[in-house]
């Protein structure tokens, strides 16, 4: 029997992944995991939360998964990359998936590039069908400062990790994506010491790469890299 933890990104949820966990439970019968980080979720509620709940919470569902699992898989959006990263690295697992990890953060250029789709969708009255604006308003003044030191704790301390991976590695990351550059990509690929690497990016897919107009093919991309046998998947 197959676990598959899914673990989703700073000040997110599980609906971050959710036509990609939809996906793989229409396509198999694996046991499916998608825990909510402390203080994330629909509500946020990020107030004296630490980095080591988020991965503490993360590697509580991992332990219990193997516990009652021959195979394992792990799947990390954004934030959630990386914590699935230092878990493949610290625990064996048998396959890896990071979906625009967050192994570096900010992507300035693209961040103003989406401001000025913002700017052009406000005048042109259309703002509010704006999918970027959307995500990110319901943000806006429920993040406090101190969450956003934690998020960079948690990644400086996951990335010591990266070498202990031995897992078979697929890491997908979009071109626009604003909020992690994806040359991130590259940087992950040769940090991480598995021999099995796919690196594989999306031209037109921002941050929320699982909810773009490209998940459809990222679907299919995930299912058909755990799908494989360890022995063929491409390095």
């Amino acid at each position: 029997m197959i676990g598959c933890l899914v673990i989703h990104g700073y000040t997110g949820g599980p609906y971050e992944l959710e036509p990609l966990t939809t996906f793989l439970r229409e396509q198999t019968n694996w046991y499916i995991k998608v825990p909510v980080l402390p203080g994330h979720g629909t509500n946020l509620a990020l107030e004296n939360i630490t980095y080591e709940q988020w991965i503490d919470t993360a590697e509580k569902a991992l332990l219990q998964m193997k516990e009652k699992y021959d195979e394992i898989y792990i799947i990390g959006f954004s934030m959630g990359g990386m914590i699935a990263a230092y878990l493949a690295g610290k625990y064996h697992v048998d396959k890896l998936v990071l979906l625009a990890p967050a192994g570096k953060y900010l992507y300035w250029k693209q961040l103003l590039l989406d401001a000025a789709d913002m700017v052009e969708d406000g005048f042109k009255g259309r703002l509010r069908q704006n999918r970027l604006y959307i995500h990110y308003r319901k943000k806006l003044g429920v993040v406090p400062f101190k969450a956003n030191v934690e998020f960079m704790k948690l990644v400086k301390y996951t990335r010591k990790y990266l070498k202990d991976v031995e897992a078979p590695v697929l890491i997908a990351q979009g071109h626009c994506d604003g909020m992690v550059p994806y040359k991130t990509a590259y940087y992950l690929e040769k940090e991480i010491s598995s021999e099995e690497k796919e690196v594989v990016f999306f031209d037109k897919s921002k941050h929320l790469m699982c909810l773009g107009s490209d998940k459809e093919t990222l679907n299919s991309l995930v299912y058909q890299f755990l799908k494989k046998p360890v022995s063929v998947v491409k390095s």
